[in-house]
C-alpha cells in the first residue's frame, strides 16, 4: 500500500468512526481533550475514508496546536446533501498509547451537487 501501515492504520480506524457516528453511536475514537464538533449522524451518513498523510501545519493552522499527526479526508456526500449544506470534510488524529484519537474535525460546505 502507498501509505504504508501506519496510512492503512488512519483508514481503518476513519471506517469505524464513520460507521460509528453515521449509526448515531459515541465513538471510543474521541480524544479526551477534543473538543472536534461532531455534528449529527446524518452528517456522517454516506461518508468514507479518503486519503491518509502525515499532518503538517502547511494547511491546516488552526489544528497544529492541538497536535495532530495525521489527517485525512472524507470522500462522498451525506445522504440528500443540498448546496450550502456543511459536513465533516477531515479528521485529524493524535497518536496516544491506545492508539488513534480524533482531536478535531474540520467542516466543508457543500457548493454544488452534480
Amino acid at each position: 500500500m502507498i501509505w504504508g501501515n501506519d496510512g492503512a492504520q488512519v483508514i481503518r480506524t476513519t471506517e469505524k468512526l464513520v460507521s460509528d457516528l453515521a449509526a448515531g453511536e459515541t465513538s471510543d475514537l474521541i480524544c479526551v481533550d477534543s473538543t472536534a464538533d461532531l455534528g449529527n449522524s446524518s452528517d456522517w451518513s454516506g461518508l468514507s475514508a479518503g486519503e491518509p498523510e502525515e499532518f503538517t501545519g502547511k494547511y491546516w493552522h488552526e489544528q497544529a496546536a492541538l497536535d495532530p499527526q495525521w489527517s485525512i479526508n472524507l470522500e462522498g456526500l451525506p445522504d440528500g446533501a443540498t448546496p450550502g449544506r456543511t459536513y465533516p470534510g477531515d479528521v485529524f488524529y493524535r497518536e496516544t498509547d491506545d492508539g488513534l484519537c480524533v482531536i478535531d474535525v474540520a467542516w466543508t460546505t457543500l457548493i454544488a451537487v452534480g
